[in-house]
């Protein structure tokens, strides 16, 4: 799905945050990234074929 140069990270790698967003949504809470995950804006990711992973914000630490 990428036309990038260099290529974007495929979605079932660590670093699949870092690809270009193709569409944005920001009223609704998402954006589709170019190699097919769906980014929610609590964190929360879609894999294209369909697993979730569960929001990670950091947890702020405790004074």
């Amino acid at each position: 799905m990428c036309t990038h140069t260099p290529k974007c990270p495929v979605a079932e790698s660590s670093d699949r945050e870092a690809a270009y967003v193709v569409a944005a949504h920001p009223e609704k809470g998402w954006s589709l990234l170019c190699n097919g995950l769906v980014l929610f804006e609590d964190t929360g990711e879609l894999l294209p074929d369909g697993r979730v992973i569960a929001p990670h914000r950091p947890v702020a630490a405790l004074a």
